[in-house]
């Protein structure tokens, strides 16, 4: 913000300070109805394209099955009138055969065979489709034929079109195909019968016809489209002739074929859709009846030959709408764009002033908090170690053995755990606490925490605690399983404004992998349930996610039931939660169980071994209370304890330890605190002793959160004020067998030598 002078009256000494305002004044712009008409655009011309082209290709389609189903029903027509001609002109060869006989019988058709050979040579020569005219007698034995003289013999007794005549059909009998046995080429044959003056069969007349005759002409009127099909068959399905050529295996229509039907029917024309039997196509079918013959023609088209051409059109119709589309697409997305920035400069013109005075009351603010959580800090640490104090002095005692003082000192340790609870809530609030895992029995836990579960509650709910009397001990932190708790019974207590009943219950369970529970072991169940007015299906699908609330504004923050998910997690457990409108809410904790902690005889047995063969520690501890009571429990530990008052001076006497050669070593453990006065803390210390002496092992102890990560990376165990001295005894005795193993290594090859 730039000040500027200017004259006044007002002022005597002549001139005052005036705030020139950050930015000119700029009018109203409304992006949201621009940005409104560019997504119309947009929308119209992805839409109006789309619409073009699915309504073309719709017409398209149909005008392609239509235009199908006229050239099918042409073709047809025009087979049909080629195939009723044959026909006629066989009826009519028939009858001048029949004619040229003059009622003679078998045996002067054998005399005048000759004759009549030449006669029906002359007959059938004057005509492609023939491939011989041939006379049979009663018995169905061959007279005489067109194809050679003197006749072979030949019967078609067996043939269904002479069976059929000799049984007294009037009608033409035309026969499947076959390879005849006159003409020696593949044939199908119309018969008509010969009748005495009585009107006894005396045999019948036969035309075989070639049906690569009528292939010919159907390739010849199908030209050069080889999707189309046109055939010739008879009215039982047989198919007499093809185009393109079948198998003859493949050369009958099939029984359920809706062509086959419409011709039992003695349907005269029509139109199918149906898959052909003879290559297994789906085809637009065009068939007529030829005459009163039981004949029939058809012509198929392929739908996939449709659906091809009209895939291909339709390929080119869309590219050639949808490219100039893309470039109008591009430049409104990038109209969009600009507009986008043009807004995000324009707000960014408009706040930056407010900006300007939220950045300043935020600095003060960030400054306030930062001094809060100093101080705050810096109270909760002298706390801590007042509180190491007064908790080291506890155990001296209790180890000791204080006859008539149970009650003050269980009191004291009571009052302790109040005051580690009230450090950890300082901690949080400067944003320090270091997380801590116990074991803890839930048997004793759960009842003792009623106090606090009552004054989360409220004084309407009633609360009913159920606890196995085997339950497992669990390994959490303390204070993360009883804020898990108390966040549960708040959201309780807000889902029963009028009161109700909360049931706290915990048990063991056990779940295997063929139980499809995501986790497996064995863990304490802390189920938590309530008879509130319960969660629909949705919001129950939301309650761990995070941030997510119904409360009103003001009333909940959404980070209740994330915490407790994420502490359970944390811990190697699961939580779940089961609710219904109406029937209330139930969570349930899995806790998974800790591994049981070494008996009193154990223990004695361990400190006794202790006492015998201890650890040599270096102490190092600014807070000489703190440092006094550590090195008197180490001692009836049994440990020889040598103390310095900061890092620096125990990194002097570290470094001059390992000048020193003609000595080993003097340390078997570092315990440190973290935060000391001079230029090294206690990770300075660990590091560099991990530098020269990395198998000496370093705890640390602290009450801060900071650093922690850097200190765990290096490998050094931490323990958060006050710690528990049976955990640092049990790292001390651990750290003691490792030490005793390397003895023990170094005299068995001193003893080799």
């Amino acid at each position: 913000m730039t000040l500027q002078r200017e004259e006044s009256n007002a002022d005597p000494a002549g001139e005052s300070w005036q705030e020139e305002p950050p930015f000119p004044v700029v009018p109203e712009r409304n992006f949201a109805a621009q940005r409104l008409t560019l997504y119309a655009l947009l929308v119209a011309a992805i839409v109006l394209p789309c619409v073009y082209v699915v309504v073309t290709a719709f017409t398209d389609y149909h005008a392609r099955v239509a235009d199908a189903s006229d050239l099918v029903a042409r073709n047809a027509r025009v087979a049909e009138e080629h195939a009723l001609k044959v026909f006629d002109l066989n009826v009519t060869l028939n009858e001048r055969i029949v004619d040229l006989l003059d009622d003679l019988d078998a045996a002067a058709i054998r005399r005048e065979s000759a004759t009549i050979h030449q006669r029906l040579r002359t007959i059938s020569s004057s005509y492609q489709q023939v491939a011989a005219a041939s006379v049979f007698g009663s018995d169905g034995r061959l007279l005489a034929t067109s194809r050679t003289w003197p006749a072979p013999d030949i019967s078609v007794a067996d043939r269904d079109d002479f069976g059929g005549l000799r049984a007294g059909q009037q009608i033409e009998q035309i026969s499947r195909v076959m390879v005849g046995r006159v003409a020696g080429e593949q044939v199908f044959n119309t018969a008509v019968a010969r009748r005495t003056a009585s009107g006894k069969f005396d045999g019948i007349v036969s035309i075989a016809l070639r049906p690569a005759y009528f292939g010919a002409f159907y390739r010849e009127l199908i030209g050069d489209n080889p999707s189309v099909s046109l055939g010739l068959s008879r009215s039982d399905g047989e198919v007499l002739a093809w185009y393109p050529p079948r198998p003859p295996e493949r050369m009958a229509l099939a029984a359920s074929s809706p062509l086959r039907e419409a011709y039992v029917e003695g349907r005269r024309s029509g139109v199918v859709k149906m898959v052909s039997g003879l290559d297994n196509q789906l085809k637009i079918v065009a068939f007529r009846r030829v005459g009163a013959y039981p004949v029939y023609v058809s012509s198929g088209y392929p739908i996939a030959t449709i659906w091809s051409a009209w895939w291909k059109h339709l390929s080119v119709l869309a590219l050639s709408i949808f490219a100039p589309c893309v470039v109008l697409w591009g430049v409104i997305a990038q109209s969009l764009r600009r507009l986008a920035t043009e807004e995000d400069a324009w707000e960014r013109w408009q706040a930056e002033a407010s900006m300007r005075r939220s950045i300043e009351s935020a600095y003060r603010q960030a400054r306030k908090m930062e001094a809060l959580g100093n101080l705050v800090g810096s109270v909760a640490h002298d706390f801590n170690n007042l509180l190491m104090i007064v908790s080291t002095n506890v155990q001296i005692a209790r180890r000791r053995g204080a006859p008539g003082l149970d009650r003050e000192l269980t009191a004291m340790e009571r009052a302790l755990k109040s005051g580690q609870s009230l450090t950890r809530q300082l901690l949080g609030v400067a944003r320090k606490q270091p997380l801590r895992s116990e074991i803890i029995a839930i048997g004793r836990w759960v009842p003792a925490g009623r106090e606090l579960l009552r004054a989360s509650l409220g004084a309407k709910v009633a609360l009913n605690v159920e606890v196995a009397p085997d339950v497992w001990a669990i390994r959490v932190d303390p204070a993360e399983l009883e804020l898990a708790l108390i966040n549960i019974a708040v959201n309780a207590r807000d889902a029963m404004p009028n009161g109700g009943t909360f049931t706290v219950r915990a048990d063991n369970v056990r779940f295997r992998h063929e139980d499809g529970f995501p986790i497996t072991g064995e863990f304490v169940q802390i189920m938590l349930e309530d008879n509130g007015s319960g969660m629909s299906s949705d919001v129950l699908g939301r309650a761990f996610e995070p941030l997510f609330t119904t409360k009103p504004k003001g009333m909940g923050t959404g980070l209740g039931l994330p915490q407790v998910f994420a502490f359970c997690e944390r811990a190697g457990g699961l939580a779940t939660i089961d609710s219904a409108i109406g029937a209330g809410t139930a969570v349930r904790l899995y806790l998974p169980r800790a591994a049981g902690a070494p008996g009193a005889a154990v223990a004695e047995e361990q400190a006794a071994a202790g006492e015998a063969d201890g650890l040599r520690v270096l102490l190092v501890e600014d807070n000489e209370e703190v440092a006094a009571g550590t090195e008197a429990l180490l001692t009836m530990m049994g440990h020889h304890v040598t103390y310095v008052f900061n890092a620096d001076t125990a990194a002097t006497v570290l470094e001059a330890a390992r000048a020193d050669a003609a000595t080993d070593f003097p340390f078997d453990v570092v315990l440190s605190d973290i935060h000391m006065p001079g230029q090294m803390n206690g990770i300075d210390l660990a590091e560099m002793l991990q530098r020269f002496e990395p198998h000496i092992p370093v705890i640390l102890v602290t009450g801060y959160a900071e650093e922690l990560d850097r200190a765990r990376q290096m490998g050094a165990r931490v323990l958060s004020k006050p710690f528990d001295i049976a955990l640092l005894d049990s790292l001390l005795r651990a750290i003691r067998e490792r030490v005793d193993a390397t003895r023990d290594m170094h005299a068995a090859r001193s003893s080799d030598r």
